[in-house]
């Protein structure tokens, strides 16, 4: 499901259910339940029907890329040539596919993706712009920026 198609009706219960657990995804549902001050019961059917209704599209974990080693993200702008624009879907997925690569972002706007990566330092970057950007004939520019901090928060239901 994409998110045109989801327009889903939330009650103050659902908005509330989706805040606590947007976080902390690992409450028990008896504690999701008493801080929403609902029954455990209800509780478990209404996380049920946000998963169905695609409010909920999945629970993670976010891991640190530092404590593996990984200890510099970067954001790499990236535009197509011209005449390359039908392989855009093509270069999602081959970015999607790469383990460096922890986002990627398809724009409207002068570029047309932003590549994020979490790498273990300069050169790793270098190995991955020359092997996986360079070196890619639908490629026509690249702009590297370094991240030096990141702050994550998903909506607010």
């Amino acid at each position: 499901m994409t998110a045109k198609n989801i327009q889903a009706d939330l009650d103050e219960v659902d908005h509330e259910l989706l805040k606590l657990l947007s976080e902390n995804a690992r409450m028990t549902n008896a504690d999701l339940a008493a801080a929403a001050g609902i029954a455990q019961s209800t509780c478990i059917t209404r996380v049920r029907s946000l998963i169905s209704r695609g409010v909920i599209s999945s629970f993670s974990a976010n891991i640190n890329p530092a404590a593996i080693g990984l200890s510099s993200q970067v954001l790499i702008s990236v535009t197509l040539r011209a005449g390359a624009r039908s392989h855009l879907a093509d270069f999602m997925k081959e970015m999607r596919s790469l383990p460096e690569v922890i986002q990627v972002f398809f724009l409207g706007g002068s570029e047309d993706f932003i590549v994020h990566l979490a790498v273990r330092d300069n050169d790793h970057v270098r190995e991955f712009v020359l092997e996986n950007l360079s070196s890619n004939a639908t490629v026509a520019s690249t702009r590297t920026n370094m991240v030096f901090e990141h702050f994550h928060k998903g909506p607010v239901a």
